[in-house]
């Protein structure tokens, strides 16, 4: 009897152990990975170096709205190297925008992230999309109005991103309590990104004027047409980024970058996934 509750908590143990570790999101390593596996190539993966944080570890209030791992892009399609949707920054970022968050939750508002540290084989889907000049799925809401053949001339698209160096994120604010967004459904009827905010795809968001990842100039942040209570809610979320070391990008009101940047001049291509920044 003595050996069967010995071999029952063994049991009991090893169960324990690895509930906590699917909790974690992580499954416990075989004993071997066969070649070409996935838990091989996942293992394969560069990771992050030391510098970078799940933005959840540091603050589980912000919202996270991660697009690029949905088909709601301008795309239209998930993108490369986005597989989990988890918002990955450099520690400074992260603990300005802790700090950022701290001061809008006392005023009734919460920042809401869209893209955070970007691979850099997303950019080069970015990049591969932009060439392909007879896929316009998603012009009717993204760019209505911009020739696709001169997103590169006009900017709209690098072939490197700050996002890729991991101290840029895409953001915005939301007014508490918030109601979740709905789910983009694939096919639905598109309508301009500068449409008013009631016609344009539902955010959550405060009203910024344009919707996210929006080509048009109205996404400037500082466009003269922008007027009134969307103006002030751009330079709300301007002022308050600003005050704990982010600029702004001035030809997209949702782009900042924390200053000075952990790693300026490296471009990472780890993937966007939790076992990035954490163990297998």
């Amino acid at each position: 009897m003595t050996g069967m509750r010995t071999a029952l908590r063994a049991l009991a143990t090893v169960a324990a152990a690895t509930a906590l570790l699917a909790t974690a999101g992580v499954s416990p390593a075989p004993a071997q990975a066969r070649p070409g596996s996935a838990v091989a190539d996942a293992r394969s993966e560069p990771k992050a170096p030391d510098g970078f944080v799940a933005l959840r570890s540091m603050d589980p209030t912000i919202i996270q709205e991660m697009r690029y791992t949905t088909a709601h892009t301008f795309l239209g399609e998930r993108v490369d190297g986005y597989r989990q949707p988890v918002c990955i920054l450099t520690r400074p970022a992260a603990r300005a925008l802790r700090l950022a968050q701290q001061r809008l939750l006392r005023q009734g508002y919460s920042l809401k992230v869209y893209d955070c540290y970007r691979p850099q084989r997303a950019v080069d889907h970015f990049v591969r999309w932009a060439k392909d000049l007879g896929d316009r799925s998603m012009k009717g809401e993204f760019y209505p109005l911009v020739d696709k053949g001169r997103l590169f001339e006009d900017g709209y698209i690098a072939e490197k991103s700050g996002h890729s160096r991991g101290s840029t994120v895409d953001l915005t604010l939301v007014r508490l309590p918030a109601a979740p967004t709905r789910p983009y459904r694939p096919g639905e009827r598109l309508t301009p990104c500068f449409a008013p905010k009631g016609e344009r795809f539902p955010d959550n968001s405060v009203d910024m004027g344009t919707g996210y990842d929006c080509f048009d100039t109205l996404s400037h942040t500082d466009d003269p047409r922008i007027q009134g209570v969307q103006r002030a809610n751009r330079q709300f979320l301007k002022r308050t980024l600003t005050e704990v070391g982010f600029g702004n990008l001035p030809e997209e009101w949702w782009h900042f970058t924390h200053r000075p940047e952990l790693f300026p001049d490296t471009y990472f291509d780890f993937p966007v996934d939790r076992r990035s920044v954490g163990r297998l």
